[in-house]
């Protein structure tokens, strides 16, 4: 039954204007497959609720560390210090917290109880031609808890959308697709080797899952992270392009890169990984004019 089925999710964002076409509302889920250099999102790769901990908010007050039975915690003056190899993420010290430097990231959702926060805004959807865009994360990993979701929204006449690195089963998108109105398909590289570099796994099954929701028809535009001296070059984007009109894709997103999710790193114990790297919007618009070269329609998402 829906009401048993629950997802992991870490926010509910409304009033998207990036996530799909119109206004819309996007509920990241919690997991992925990948382990991307450039990660901007580090709340999301594990598939489970997880304490994060602002050192600039604490007041060492202790109440954290007395509350926690596996001793799991401690404070000095630099902050809060979280043992992560003994820590089951069990809240209670978030509990405690007053200033809320200890925070829960991710919680468990029923479909019903998230159908309830998107429902909200459904006018605006049906003015701007918007809906509900699953994102994460990746959505595939939760696909009987994201079809629920979806199955729930077309019922209600609410366009949904599902925002996915492509790296799934198929028996996901079997679940998945029947319900989805438009797929925004993140292709990280061409290369599959450079890939496995750049992420963690090569890319074999997600163009394979690319081609299986291509032929399922369900519309799609690709959504490529510009990532500086890592995926940008002249022949790196003219080989994405050329394999979109082999496809007979028409529509590219370029991401740009950011580095909005650093401060994220420190709050969650882990170390950022691509290094010093800063955008060019010159770039950008010499990439987004090699894409129109091959007659596809290419737009920078800001």
């Amino acid at each position: 039954m829906v009401d048993n089925i629950k997802g992991v999710v870490y926010n509910i964002q409304g009033y998207s204007i990036d996530d799909g076409p119109g206004i819309r509302t996007t509920v990241f889920l919690k997991g992925c497959p990948l382990q991307c250099l450039w990660c901007s999102n580090p709340e999301s790769q594990q598939p489970y609720p997880e304490i994060s901990h602002s050192d600039s908010l604490c007041n060492k007050c202790g109440k954290c560390v007395e509350i926690c039975e596996l001793k799991a915690v401690s404070v000095d003056d630099t902050g809060v210090h979280i043992d992560r190899k003994i820590c089951t993420n069990c809240g209670r010290c978030v509990e405690v917290c007053a200033p809320q430097a200890l925070r829960i990231l991710g919680k468990y959702m029923s479909v019903e109880e998230v159908f309830y926060e998107v429902n909200k805004d459904k006018q605006y959807y049906q003015v701007s031609g918007g809906g509900v865009t699953a994102s994460g994360g990746e959505p595939l990993l939760q696909p009987d808890f994201v079809a629920a979701l979806f199955k729930k929204c077309r019922e209600s006449e609410i366009h949904t959308c599902l925002e996915t690195c492509g790296f799934g089963a198929k028996t996901a998108l079997d679940k998945v697709l029947p319900y989805t109105s438009l797929v925004l398909f993140d292709i990280k590289h061409v290369d599959s080797v450079t890939h496995q570099k750049l992420t963690g796994k090569s890319n074999e099954q997600i163009f394979r899952n690319l081609e299986y929701i291509i032929e399922k028809g369900v519309p799609i535009i690709i959504r490529a992270p510009m990532i500086p001296g890592y995926n940008d070059s002249d022949l790196e984007i003219t080989a994405l392009a050329q394999a979109m009109v082999d496809m007979k894709l028409k529509k590219i997103d370029l991401m740009p890169y950011h580095k909005y999710g650093l401060g994220k790193y420190k709050m969650l114990d882990r170390q950022y990984e691509l290094g010093d790297v800063n955008k060019s919007e010159a770039k950008l618009e010499e990439s987004k004019a090699i894409f129109k070269s091959f007659g596809l329609e290419c737009d920078i998402v800001k």
